[in-house]
């Protein structure tokens, strides 16, 4: 039986016909477009936050999509445990609207970032990340003008004990170095999951890089994970 997605449309989202894409035609799996305007997400088994420039990011990116009506039901959907995943834009509005501490704000460059970067895998058991290995660096790209991932020290040192951090920049052998981390993300930070770990949020973005035409599959792996995650739970 197949997965049905739900994948999120703000005015100005731009990666939400890539996702639907990599779910429809790569995996194989249903996926509707939910206009941030319904009310209720329907009959779905995963939410994806798309990339894009929500609202034209003003005031600050997300900050305004988190007031959709869509929200609210996105929000009761992650309380009731369903898997969400945010990707850039999508992490950024996850953090707006509470369902992942921290903020993001514009690159320690002030430049838009748009190339491939490394993350390595902290964390391998989470719904996200079942099909990738313990320390496995991922070549996935980048695009953003406002990644760099914030928190207090306090936040930030709750995240580490708790295991929350999923991903970091990296080099492409697994070193964590100031000069891999392309935004200034406090501590590498590339990507996290709340405590419940069924709301995961990453600003590289997997959906550009899960077919071999793109240059790249790795992103493939986070995907696999969400549909191995329904198998055991099926099971």
């Amino acid at each position: 039986m197949a997965l049905r997605f739900g994948i999120l449309v703000f005015p100005g989202s731009n990666c939400d016909h890539d996702t639907e894409h990599v779910v429809q035609n790569v995996f194989g799996q249903e996926a509707r477009l939910i206009w941030h305007k319904e009310s209720s997400l329907g009959d779905v088994d995963v939410v994806i936050v798309p990339g894009g420039f929500s609202y034209g990011d003003y005031l600050r990116s997300g900050a305004i999509a988190r007031f959709s009506p869509i929200m609210k039901d996105v929000i009761r959907f992650a309380n009731e445990g369903g898997l969400v995943l945010g990707i850039c834009n999508g992490f950024q509005i996850l953090c707006e609207c509470g369902l992942l501490p921290g903020t993001l704000i514009r690159n320690n460059t002030l430049r838009f970032a748009c190339n491939w970067t490394h993350i390595r895998t902290e964390r391998t058991d989470t719904p996200f990340t079942s099909e990738i290995q313990p320390g496995q660096v991922l070549r996935i790209p980048i695009a953003h003008g406002e990644g760099q991932y914030l928190a207090d020290e306090e936040t930030l040192d709750a995240l580490e004990e708790n295991g929350q951090v999923v991903f970091r920049y990296s080099t492409e052998t697994g070193e964590v170095t100031r000069r891999a981390n392309p935004n200034g993300s406090a501590r590498n930070i590339a990507g996290i999951v709340n405590e419940q770990q069924n709301v995961l949020g990453m600003m590289p973005h997997p959906e550009r890089c899960a077919e071999a035409v793109l240059g790249g599959e790795d992103g493939a792996l986070i995907f696999q994970s969400i549909l191995q995650q329904h198998v055991q739970v099926a099971a």
